[in-house]
């Protein structure tokens, strides 16, 4: 049995104008019964990045990866402490942050973890009751239930603390027709692009990263606070190499269009990517956002054309015969995926395509992966092993490793 939970489109999905079976394919989606979630989410509302520049990010994410600009907040409109760009590509949403007072408590944000994301915002059809629920089990409640209005209608928001620094704000759009959130105007980009492509569609996962130790301590927040349901695990040899490795678990919220990848490090002779991250970001954080898109191999090839680099992957991934036998048939030919680096996998629901860039930032913290699903529910788990060791190739190319 389903419920309505399940079947509402986000603001942003609407406005995309993606239906359901599109974000079947795209993300994953399944069906579940709504009536005893206790904290039901819609799904992404934006992700909101802390960033050294937030004009030059908004020229690059529009420039790069396609991205329009559709709201602003700045000194322009009465926000003397910083600047903020409405981003959106299909139903995915960016707000990109920079800070204009120097006292602004952004500085002090990017002093610590450089660009990153600070906030990953879920839209609810109730912030109350979820708030409610969240407090119940112990959540640490950033910001209580309040109304935010404007000419536009009113926006009901909260927020409470994840990993880190990391918080989810929580956004209920439905009395409200603006471009993002009252304090902000609609701006549009008069940037000029080559083609019309759209280089992503959704959001599919955001993995997250924090402490040895501490994966089941998060793992069991999104189950309790959340009410996410486990979806995936990975341990031991899973995602390991001869000198390093880490343990992952996913949650996921119950019709999967939020799904949260949480990793830790594991001990090995060498430090891990997780490591790295930690180090670099100075705690836990968001490490890569999964990108959905419906046609990888253009996607690869635009995103390659305005200049961003991807993991290497080695021939030898294409001629191994035991992933010529494990993967079957996919959409184009091998040959095509090795031109471009792009990594398939297949599990018992289907296939899927993934290829993952390099640090989009200074330090060597958050990337991308870019993601085509054909009926699979998982996350690659068959390319751990080739994706961990060209990660680690560019950890010693940095001295990190």
């Amino acid at each position: 049995m389903t419920t309505t939970h399940d079947t509402v489109l986000t603001s942003a999905e609407r406005l995309a104008e993606l239906d359901l079976d599109q974000l079947k394919q795209l993300v994953g989606l399944v069906e579940y019964d709504s009536t005893t979630d206790p904290f039901p989410v819609t799904g992404w509302d934006a992700i909101v990045w802390v960033v050294g520049n937030a004009t030059q990010a908004a020229s690059y994410y529009q420039l790069v990866y396609g991205m329009d600009l559709v709201a602003y907040s700045g000194p322009e409109t009465g926000n003397r402490d910083h600047h903020a760009y409405v981003l959106e590509s299909g139903a995915t949403r960016f707000v990109l942050t920079g800070a204009v007072d120097p006292d602004s408590p952004l500085v002090e944000h990017h002093r610590a973890h450089g660009d990153g994301i600070s906030d990953i915002a879920l839209e609810v059809p109730d912030v109350d009751t979820c708030i409610e629920h969240a407090r119940a089990q112990g959540a640490t409640v950033l910001e209580e239930p309040h109304d935010v209005s404007d000419e536009h209608g009113t926006v009901r928001r909260a927020a409470i603390a994840a990993y880190g620094d990391t918080r989810h704000t929580l956004v209920d759009r439905s009395r409200y027709d603006g471009p993002y959130l009252p304090g902000f105007v609609e701006r549009r980009s008069t940037i000029k692009r080559d083609g019309d492509h759209r280089i992503f569609e959704a959001l599919d996962h955001v993995v997250g990263n924090v402490e040895l130790g501490r994966m089941d301590e998060w793992v069991d927040f999104y189950n309790r606070i959340m009410g996410f349901t486990n979806m995936a695990e990975f341990v031991g040899d899973d995602i390991a190499t001869e000198y390093s490795a880490l343990m992952s678990k996913v949650v996921a919220s119950g019709n999967h269009r939020v799904k949260f990848p949480l990793n830790e490090p594991a001990v090995g002779k060498k430090r891990s990517q997780i490591d790295e991250y930690l180090d670099f970001y100075r705690g836990p954080g968001a490490q890569h956002l999964a990108l959905a898109t419906s046609d990888i191999l253009a996607t690869v090839d635009a995103l390659r054309a305005r200049g961003v680099e991807f993991l290497d992957t080695p021939d030898s991934y294409y001629t191994d015969p035991e992933l010529r036998a494990r993967i079957g048939e996919v959409r184009v030919p091998i040959e095509e995926l090795q031109s471009r680096g792009i990594l398939v996998d297949r599990d018992e629901d289907g296939y899927l395509l993934q290829i993952f860039t390099k640090p989009v930032g200074d330090r060597p913290t958050v990337f991308f992966e870019l993601i085509e699903r054909h009926g699979s529910l998982g996350f690659g788990k068959g390319n751990f092993q080739a994706l961990f060791e060209a990660i680690e190739r560019e950890q010693a190319k940095r001295g990190n490793f």
